[in-house]
């Protein structure tokens, strides 16, 4: 199996031994403690998931601008993007060298870690400018990850963290989320030597569902690790239990048995497009995927991005930097002259009005007045359940 990145074995940081778990609780209720933000929060579940390995918790504000810079730690360990935790002030703190964050997300604010600091640093509007353009490639406001990484405090807490819940990912996704050891472990159950993986935020349609079995085919790959975002999206964008409940038909009847595991983890969007593509693959070969999908405009959000802006940043790392393989796709839709899911990009002697294609408006309208797309574009029993879910929003 590939190995995780910069390591010969996965290293999460949540707490499995019971009595170590149980003995942490208790301790972090007699500590200081801060409710820190959902971006922060999503970065403690993937560090405890193994997702972010070899990385032993929160960055130094050092580290994480030159991430964003160089992609590289201050020690020149490959990493993506900063993994910082903000709060708004070190009130709370005080002096203590040791403290409990607690979960924004779930009610009561149960601990989510217990951390040791080291650094206790204010983030000047200089860092926050470098890091934001860096890795967004704006600063426009309107940009909801932009939005979304400067609506966090400007004071940051560094340290080594050991995490003691998976947030509501485990408790409401609990047929979906897994960890990137559980994912391994399956894969070696299965007995998959060559896995690809398919990012989704939202419901795979027929282009997606070809897509995937084009690259399977491709690579040669034993199976196929459907990996759906469960945390924070856009406004407008279709919940995580939709997505899954529509993805998992599409699996059960279109794909063959033991060929496809359907999955998800905890993490807020960044809508970051090249950078977050390669965070994306990061976790992915941490999980244990050999091979990566990364389509037109992957990650991206409006037109803050190139459409293969995401792909040829793979180009651009060092050869140390990732061992997984990326897969490069086009834009895919079905060909009328074809009968059948082409790259667009593979039909040279096609017009746009050769392909069916429909706009995300155009769907919407029609799931919402409770009229499935054509067959060409999306499959009956997926475009049921997303009609019944809009229809349930009148």
């Amino acid at each position: 199996m590939i190995k995780p990145v910069g390591s010969d074995t996965l290293k999460p940081l949540f707490v499995y031994d019971p009595d170590h778990h149980h003995a942490l609780l208790r301790e972090a209720e007699t500590l200081p403690s801060v409710i820190i933000s959902s971006q922060a929060a999503g970065n403690a579940v993937m560090l405890g998931a193994g997702y972010f390995s070899p990385l032993s918790g929160f960055m130094t504000v050092a580290d994480a601008v030159s991430v964003a810079e160089t992609m590289r730690l201050t020690n020149g360990r490959f990493f993506p993007v900063p993994i910082l935790c903000l709060i708004n002030d070190f009130s709370a703190i005080g002096s203590a060298r040791r403290i409990a964050l607690r979960d924004p997300n779930v009610e009561g604010n149960p601990v989510l870690a217990i951390m040791d600091v080291t650094g206790l640093e204010e983030v000047s509007a200089a860092q926050m400018e470098v890091m934001t353009a860096q890795v967004y490639r704006t600063q426009d406001p309107a940009h909801p990850g932009v939005a979304a990484f400067n609506s966090q405090g400007r004071c940051a807490i560094s340290g080594t963290i050991q995490v003691l819940n998976f947030s509501y990912f485990h408790s409401d996704f609990p047929d979906t989320f897994r960890t990137a050891v559980e994912i391994r472990n399956e894969i070696a159950e299965r007995g998959w030597q060559r896995v690809v993986a398919f990012q989704t935020r939202n419901p795979m349609h027929l282009a997606h569902e070809e897509l995937c079995h084009m690259a399977m085919q491709r690579l040669n790959c034993d199976g196929l690790v459907i990996h759906m975002l469960l945390g924070k999206l856009k406004p407008g964008d279709i919940p995580a239990p939709v997505r899954d409940a529509s993805i998992r038909k599409m699996v059960e009847l279109y794909f063959p048995p033991n060929s496809a595991m359907v999955t998800g983890y905890g993490f807020d969007m960044l809508y970051a497009g090249p950078r977050e593509a390669v965070l994306h693959a990061y976790f992915r070969q941490n999980m244990g995927a050999t091979h990566f999908i990364i389509g037109r405009d992957h990650a991206g959000v409006g037109d803050y991005y190139g459409a293969f802006d995401a792909q040829t940043i793979f180009d651009e790392l060092p050869d140390d930097a990732l061992q997984i393989e990326i897969f490069k796709a086009d834009h895919t839709a079905y060909s009328k002259k074809l009968n059948r899911v082409v790259m667009m990009c593979e039909a040279p002697e096609h017009t746009k009005d050769d392909f069916v294609l429909l706009s995300g408006t155009r769907v919407r309208e029609l799931l919402g007045s409770g009229i499935a797309p054509p067959p060409e574009f999306s499959r009956p029993e997926v475009a049921q359940i997303l009609m019944d879910y809009y229809q349930s929003l009148d």
